[in-house]
């Protein structure tokens, strides 16, 4: 275990890496750099279990776009929430 295993600009730099490694792409060095980061760093842990679940979730979704009806509901109701929220405040 290093001294920079705890330092919050170790952790950072892990961090911009998680992305890429959950999605293969770090070279062989740096994937054990970060496993091995990943093992004694109980946050940067946290942090990879959290974003390798965002992506799986993300993953299994529908790609399905979303109605033509419900999109222009939406987007009407956008629209009107300021004349909502004055009308609201008048009150």
């Amino acid at each position: 275990m290093t001294d920079d295993i705890h330092n919050p600009q170790h952790c950072l730099e892990m961090f911009k890496k998680l992305s890429e490694y959950i999605d293969g792409e770090l070279d062989t060095l740096t994937c054990k750099e970060l496993e091995e980061h990943v093992k004694e760093c109980v946050t940067c842990k946290s942090c990879l279990a959290t974003l390798k679940k965002t992506v799986n979730i993300c993953r299994e979704m529908d790609t399905n776009p979303v109605p033509a009806e419900v999109s222009q509901r939406l987007k009407a109701m956008i629209q009107n929430m300021p004349r909502q929220v004055r009308t609201v405040q008048e009150r």
